[in-house]
């Protein structure tokens, strides 16, 4: 990724991605420069890294440790890609309170389920209710939720994306190979 100014173009931060990853990461490396660290651009790399998972048709979850700031950009990113969908979602039926799965959350951002729920966790959003786990959201979160919508100023626009997954299975490379 680079940035562009009077001077011309500047590498601000990459991410690398396995081909074919066995434990379903969809980064094995982001990297964001020093000078170029807690503008936004670190958090623009994994936006980039679950549109390209989007893609793909598939969950995933960087490669782990993640480092003391990997982890704040991930939780952050999280939490923000989360609590739109939670924001956002309509009742089936008039009247009645919306509501949507994990396995949802999971298949409208490309985050693992793992992920999904250490995020409600850490969000205090889970609680037990009457026998089943139940997502609240209270007013606090929802306006510091629209607080952070306000400070970000760049977005991946997937329609912008012109990308097609390339299958790297050894079942894919075998019929590759007849052709």
């Amino acid at each position: 990724m680079t940035d562009f100014d009077s001077r011309g173009f500047h590498i601000v931060g990459y991410f690398s991605k396995e081909k074919e990853s066995t434990e379903d990461h969809n980064v094995a490396c982001i990297l964001t420069l020093p000078p170029y660290q807690r503008k936004g651009y670190g958090k623009l790399l994994i936006e980039f890294s679950y549109e390209l998972s989007k893609f793909e048709g598939k969950t995933g979850s960087p490669e782990k440790p993640l480092s003391d700031l990997g982890l704040l950009s991930y939780r952050s990113y999280w939490a923000h890609t989360i609590l739109d969908i939670l924001l956002n979602i309509k009742p089936v039926v008039e009247n009645e309170k919306p509501q949507i799965t994990i396995s949802e959350i999971c298949e409208l951002t490309s985050i693992k389920k793992e992920d999904v729920i250490s995020t409600l966790q850490n969000l205090n959003l889970i609680n037990y209710y009457k026998g089943q786990y139940i997502v609240t959201l209270n007013r606090e979160i929802i306006e510091q939720h629209s607080a952070s919508m306000e400070k970000r100023q760049v977005k991946i626009d997937p329609k912008c994306l012109h990308w097609t997954p390339k299958d790297w299975s050894v079942r894919a490379k075998c019929q590759r190979d007849l052709l």
